[in-house]
């Protein structure tokens, strides 16, 4: 709707409009498959803390849709070299 706000004693007429807020961060990952683990190379530099990029690696192949996934009983991330190893605690 149409409001009216009073600015340091000068008044504006605005209108509210909604728009979507872009969430989260797309990227692309190259992955290697065994029985139980999973190599993933090519991991972007992202600007957020390394746990965050575990915790998302982590939730990204839990969900048994995506990547063949399973529960997960370890991620180990190599900022450095942009690589990681996801464990699975049963094969698959």
């Amino acid at each position: 709707g149409k409001h009216t706000v009073n600015l340091d004693n000068k008044i504006a007429d605005v209108s509210v409009k909604p728009f979507t807020l872009e969430m989260g961060i797309k990227f692309e990952l190259h992955v290697t498959i065994s029985g139980k683990k999973i190599n993933v190379s090519e991991v972007p530099e992202l600007s957020i803390p390394e746990d965050w990029v575990r915790d998302k690696l982590e939730l990204n192949f839990y969900k048994s849709e995506q990547g063949g996934g399973g529960e997960v009983e370890n991620v180990s991330y190599d900022k450095q070299s942009r690589t990681a190893v996801i464990t699975f605690l049963r094969p698959g």
